[in-house]
């Protein structure tokens, strides 16, 4: 009888059988998830899921397959790596414990999150190195890329990416065939037909300052653009903070190995 209390109160006492933190996953909620899933598990879109009033054993199975890589999203992947077994839980814990989202509603984007210091580089065409040209096959679009003088002369010695930096991309969907296939140009790339929009990242001092550490890119700042232009509206930064996170050694950008190699 004595063993069977004694069992009972070391299982009781375990580690794994402590209660989750909801308040403590509130905070971490608040400092990273809310960017994209509103503080309160409602999403600022469509695209994105609702967390409110999930399942806490869904979402943290979901979670920990994001973190070690069985399930694949760039985006969450990146998030979920930086998060202990006792965040998950917790953060997991808090979303359960709210109310489900009312059809239809959805959060506000956090100001400090959505604001964004990137303009559109009028003057891009005539002062930028074009670098790089990418084929998207899933979307059928051709990407050309554009650094200015900053990031290209400091890619080149080999050095990070200095304030001041705009790297910059036109988006195009890719000519079509009859059957619906991109055309390939002579130079193995899709043959660019309409212009789609402009993505940008650019680095300016203390940009970074406000975003929450788990999302903030040193200080750099990201925009898209439509075809005319205008800065596209609904664009969530949180996104390509996220996306471009675990690339800090290469200074958040995904081409810098081929801006430095651009003659």
């Amino acid at each position: 009888m004595r063993k069977m209390l004694g069992l009972f109160i070391v299982l009781a006492v375990a580690p794994g059988a402590q209660a989750a933190d909801v308040d403590a996953g509130k905070a971490k909620a608040a400092a990273v998830c809310a960017a994209c899933h509103g503080a309160a598990g409602v999403s600022v879109s469509d695209a994105i899921p609702n967390l409110a009033a999930q399942r806490s054993g869904y979402l943290e199975a979901q979670l920990r397959a994001l973190k070690d890589g069985t399930r694949k999203n760039p985006v969450m992947n990146a998030i979920a790596a930086q998060l202990s077994a006792e965040d998950i839980a917790n953060v997991a814990a808090y979303f359960a414990a709210q109310p489900g989202a009312a059809a239809g509603a959805k959060s506000p984007l956090l100001p400090n999150v959505a604001k964004s210091g990137v303009t559109f580089p009028e003057s891009y065409k005539a002062t930028f190195t074009k670098y790089h040209t990418i084929n998207f096959p899933a979307t059928r679009q051709v990407r050309y890329y554009y650094a200015n003088r900053a990031a290209a002369a400091a890619a080149k010695a080999g050095k990070p990416l200095p304030e001041g930096s705009v790297l910059f991309a036109e988006v195009y969907a890719a000519r079509l065939d009859a059957g619906g296939k991109p055309v390939m140009g002579a130079d193995g790339f899709y043959v660019a037909d309409k212009l789609l929009f402009y993505t940008a990242m650019a680095s300016g001092a203390g940009w970074g300052k406000d975003i929450p550490e788990m999302l903030r890119n040193g200080d750099w700042n990201y925009g898209v653009f439509t075809a005319d232009k205008k800065p596209r509206p609904g664009v969530n930064q949180a996104e390509c903070l996220a996306c471009h996170k675990p690339l800090g050694s290469t200074s958040y950008t995904f081409t810098l190995k081929q801006l430095a190699e651009a003659k």
